[in-house]
C-alpha cells in the first residue's frame, strides 16, 4: 500500500467512514540565500517531493479529533472554542496553535476529523513544521470551503509557529510550502512577499544530503547571529541589512567590530547571489549557478560561521564529483543538517557513492541522501 493508502486505511478504520478530503503540504529545500529572510533579503527555496499528509472529514460542532499516525495511535481532541498549549504533547500544538490563528479570520470555524502522516526527514532542516501547518490550512480550506489564498496562509502558519509554538521563524517556509511551483524554485522577497518563479533545468535533481550532525547549537547561535545582524543595521540607521551595500559596509569598515562586519558582508552578498542565481536559472546557466552556489558556501563558513568540518567536507567531495556542472552548499540555519545540491541526473549515482565511499571513513558518521523533485505547493494554481 501507498502512504496515502495507508493514511486514508488508517482514518476508516478510526472514524468508521472515508475521508472527505486527503490534502498534502510540502516541505522545502533552500538552494541558495541563507540568513537572509530575517535581514529582509532574498531567498530560493523550492517546495520537494517530501511532506506532510491529512485525511480529513468536516465537524458540525468546534471539536478537532487528530491522530499523528507515525508519532503515536493516541487520539488528541480539543474544542476550538478552548484552545491551550499542550506542554505533553508537543506536536498537537501546531494543529491548534495554525487553527488559533486561521480563526483571526473565519471566527465561526467548524471542526474536524483527521489523521496525520508525514515523510520530511525530522531534524534534517526541510521544514517539516510549515510543511503541518500548510497542510493543516489547505484541509480546512477543503472541508468549509475558505476563501483563503496561498500569500495570507503563508502568514497564518508564520504566525502560528512565531506566537503559539514559539519558534521565531521567517516568511519563507510557508510561503514556498504554499506557493511553490513544480520544476521551479522561487525568488522570495522577504519584505514585500513578492516570489518570481525560477525553473530548474530539465534532467536535472536536487539532491539533499542530511550531515546527521546533531544540530546543538543552533537555537542560542542563531539569536547571536540575528542581534549582530540588527546592531550593523542600526548602525548604518537603516531598517534592516537589505537597505546597506556592499560599498557602504567595506567604507566604514575601520569602525565596525571585525565580527559584525563578516557577518554583514556575508548577508549583503548573499543577497546579490541569490538575485543572480534567479538569472542563471533563467538562463539555464548551471556552471554560473554552481560558482554562486559555492560562493553561498565558504562565505557561511568564514564570514557568517555556521558551517561544521562535516559540512564543509561533504560540499567538498561532492563538489570534486559535480565539477562545473551543478553545485553544492550547506542549506539551513547551519551548525549541522542539511547539504543541497544541484546536480545533472546522470550524475546523482556518482554522488551516492562518493558519500558513501568516503563520508563516514571520515566523520565516523552515515550521511541520509533524498533525490528530490520541485514540486506544487499546497496553494499553488497554474
Amino acid at each position: 500500500m501507498s502512504r496515502i493508502e495507508n493514511l486514508t486505511a488508517k482514518f476508516e478504520q478510526t472514524f468508521e467512514s472515508a475521508p472527505k478530503t486527503v490534502c498534502h503540504g510540502p516541505g522545502r529545500v533552500n538552494l541558495i540565500g541563507d540568513h537572509t529572510d530575517y535581514n529582509d533579503g532574498f531567498v530560493l527555496p523550492a517546495a520537494i517531493n517530501f511532506g506532510t499528509d491529512i485525511a480529513a472529514s468536516p465537524r458540525e460542532d468546534r471539536t478537532v479529533r487528530v491522530i499523528a499516525s507515525d508519532i503515536s495511535e493516541q487520539m488528541e481532541t480539543f474544542s476550538l472554542d478552548s484552545i491551550e498549549f499542550n506542554e505533553q504533547v508537543m506536536w498537537v500544538n501546531y494543529v491548534a496553535g495554525t487553527l488559533n490563528c486561521l480563526m483571526s479570520h473565519y471566527p465561526d470555524l467548524k471542526g474536524a476529523d483527521m489523521v496525520v502522516s508525514g515523510n520530511v526527514p525530522q531534524g534534517a532542516g526541510l521544514s517539516s513544521s510549515a510543511s503541518f501547518e500548510i497542510a493543516i490550512l489547505r484541509t480546512f480550506v477543503e472541508l468549509h470551503g475558505l476563501p483563503l489564498d496561498g500569500v495570507t496562509a503563508a502568514l497564518i502558519g508564520q504566525k502560528a509557529e512565531n506566537e503559539f509554538v514559539g519558534c521565531n521563524c521567517g516568511i519563507m517556509d510557508q510561503l514556498i510550502s504554499a506557493m511553490g511551483k513544480e520544476g521551479n524554485a522561487m525568488l522570495l522577497d522577504c519584505r514585500s512577499l513578492s516570489f518570481e518563479h525560477a525553473p530548474v533545468p530539465e534532467n536535472v535533481s536536487v539532491v539533499i544530503i542530511n550531515s546527521n550532525v546533531k544540530r546543538g547549537l543552533v537555537d542560542s547561535e542563531y539569536n547571536t547571529r540575528r542581534e549582530q545582524c540588527e546592531a550593523v543595521a542600526k548602525y548604518f540607521d537603516k531598517p534592516a541589512l537589505r537597505d546597506v551595500s556592499l560599498a557602504e559596509l567595506e567604507a566604514d569598515q575601520s569602525n565596525i567590530d571585525p565580527v559584525l562586519y563578516r557577518r554583514a558582508r556575508h548577508v549583503i552578498t548573499e543577497n546579490d547571489r541569490t538575485v543572480a542565481a534567479l538569472e542563471a536559472l533563467k538562463a539555464s546557466d548551471l556552471k554560473t549557478m554552481g560558482e554562486l552556489m559555492v560562493q553561498s558556501h565558504m562565505s557561511l563558513k568564514d564570514d557568517f560561521e555556521v558551517t561544521t568540518s562535516e559540512m564543509d567536507y561533504l560540499v567538498e567531495i561532492i563538489a570534486n564529483v559535480i565539477g562545473d556542472k551543478g553545485g553544492v552548499r550547506m542549506t539551513g540555519g547551519g551548525f549541522g543538517g542539511c547539504v543541497v545540491a544541484l546536480a545533472p541526473d546522470e550524475m546523482v549515482d556518482g554522488i551516492k557513492a562518493t558519500i558513501e565511499e568516503l563520508y563516514q571513513a571520515k566523520t565516523g558518521l552515515l550521511a541520509d541522501v533524498y533525490v528530490c523533485a520541485a514540486k506544487d505547493g499546497a496553494f499553488f494554481k497554474a
